[in-house]
């Protein structure tokens, strides 16, 4: 409408000399929902919400620095033993109940490259696991748009099908909403795969989508890592259980006095520490000095703290693999695949994956591909898998692709809101579609899309006639069909050699 004048003057107008562009959305901010120290912060309650952290720091702060007291039965075992005392008795080690994985998920995704993300705490170290908590907790998720990556450490601590029925939980809210991607863990990935069925087999008969594309929003990783997440510091009589208290002391005694010396009053004081489960009988010392002195003085008492702290770091991958996640696509992009990648502070996977062991987990005829972590010689602990649960799919079988078409989606969705209640005109439809071409050409630069031109790299489509109808154009539908070629990762490398005769 053109404007009236009625002063005489100088006016200036301003015309917008650009139109719309398309902001992408971020590609690597996971959210790990499951239990903490606290979930508080100056007075206010954190928890069942999802609260943004930018660091390791900020999640000390808000949700508690200390790693929760895991208590470990410890027995006699001739059978399998993790650790011989002095007189030769063997003993195993196994967690007296669920572990609390939250503080280790932290530190290894931010030892392997992590940056911002959330964290949803459903409650704290005393309160006991409940899958529907952790159903509950990814339900109220839907709202969160700036979340890509789904995480629940915890799920493999669910007992029989309720870790599985989690899993499968993650897996459909993803492939429902379309904006995020799940990384899981295979509960009891840390066994080999020799027995049948296996953790593997386990796996793959409990998990999957009923509606098969949506298992191409998620990736299992195997196998658990022996890590260095927890130090000795980390590690005391508080993780052993009161039950093996006595046997304790008298394993100690029988070291110190095996050749033929005496307990000094200091070292009967300590014992009776173990013995009396907590002061000394005579109130002088406690068990925190009892503690703090056998660890120099005892080599059995050094050994048992060694093997529950081997124990406690023996932990599943995908805390690690979001950091990995993070780092790739800030240096790369979200269509480069996150794997040939080192993952840090691990001393080793608890399985050893060879050549062979890996077909079967690469590409099995279900489909539902793991991806491996092997140890390679001079080179480390290395992703050795780029593949979804989609493995059978041509269009889905990668995570990068996965990943990068949920970037895409939901990079021009949220541009094209500005057009909504726009005329569903011709006007409109040469915005749009220069708006989302322009966005295209710009990953294509960046190596986000193949083609040596930006037409052969993608294509986008509206108007009448192309992607509508009249009808459509008089219920208020906007048709735009967007197609993209996008980069499926070199898998499978083959260099042929032939011996050609000496021509000279």
């Amino acid at each position: 409408m053109s404007e009236t004048y009625k002063t005489p003057g100088v006016y200036i107008r301003e015309l917008d000399a650009f139109g719309n562009s398309v902001v992408p959305v971020p590609t690597a901010v996971p959210v790990f929902i499951g239990h903490t120290e606290k979930a508080e912060f100056e007075g206010k309650d954190l928890s069942n919400q999802p609260v943004k952290i930018l660091s390791l720091k900020e999640y000390e702060n808000y949700f508690g620095a200390h790693f929760p007291d895991t208590v470990f039965n410890i027995q006699l075992d001739t059978t399998a033993a993790e650790f011989t005392t002095s007189n030769g008795n063997m003993y195993t080690i196994s967690a007296e109940s669920a572990r609390y994985r939250m503080p280790e998920a932290m530190r290894f995704f931010y030892m392997n490259g992590g940056g911002d993300c959330y964290v949803m705490s459903i409650g704290d170290f005393n309160t006991s696991f409940d899958k529907n908590k952790f159903t509950n907790a990814v339900d109220a998720l839907e709202k969160e748009h700036e979340i890509t990556l789904l995480l629940v450490p915890e799920a493999v601590e669910l007992p029989g099908q309720d870790s599985y029925d989690v899993l499968n939980f993650m897996i459909q809210h993803c492939g429902e909403t379309m904006d995020k991607f799940t990384i899981l863990d295979i509960p009891r990935g840390y066994e080999e795969l020799e027995p049948v069925p296996n953790c593997i087999d386990d796996f793959r008969d409990k998990v999957g989508a009923i509606i098969q594309n949506h298992n191409s929003y998620a990736a299992a990783y195997y196998p658990w890592l022996h890590t260095s997440i927890y130090q000795t510091k980390d590690v005391s009589y508080k993780n052993i259980s009161e039950d093996f208290y006595d046997e304790l002391a008298d394993i100690i005694e029988e070291e110190i006095t095996a050749g033929g010396a005496s307990l000094n009053d200091s070292q009967l004081q300590f014992l009776s520490c173990f013995r009396n489960k907590g002061l000394s009988h005579n109130g002088q010392f406690t068990l925190e000095q009892a503690d703090a002195a056998l660890r120099n003085s005892s080599q059995d008492y050094k050994k048992i703290l060694e093997s529950i702290q081997k124990k406690l770091n023996l932990i599943p991958p995908s805390s690690a693999m979001a950091g990995i996640y993070t780092i790739v696509d800030n240096s790369d992009g979200v269509w480069k695949a996150p794997a040939n990648v080192a993952v840090q502070s691990v001393i080793s996977p608890a399985v050893k994956i060879g050549h062979d062991m890996q077909e079967d987990l690469n590409v099995p005829l279900d489909g539902k591909a793991v991806c491996a972590i092997r140890a390679f010689s001079g080179r480390g602990n290395m992703v050795w898998g780029a593949r979804t649960l989609d493995g059978n799919s041509n269009d889905w079988r990668y995570v990068n692709v996965r990943r990068t078409l949920i970037f895409l989606e939901q990079s021009i969705k949220e541009a094209a809101k500005a057009y909504v209640f726009a005329p569903n005109d011709a006007s409109t439809w040469v915005n749009v579609k220069s708006m989302i071409s322009n966005f295209l050409t710009g990953i294509w630069r960046q190596g986000g899309l193949v083609g040596p031109k930006p037409e052969d790299a993608y294509f986008v489509h509206l108007g009448l006639g192309t992607t509508m109808t009249a009808e459509d154009i008089l219920n208020g539908i906007l048709n735009v069909t967007v197609g993209v070629a996008l980069s499926h990762p070199a898998e499978f490398i083959i260099i042929t050699f032939q011996q050609q005769m000496q021509t000279s």
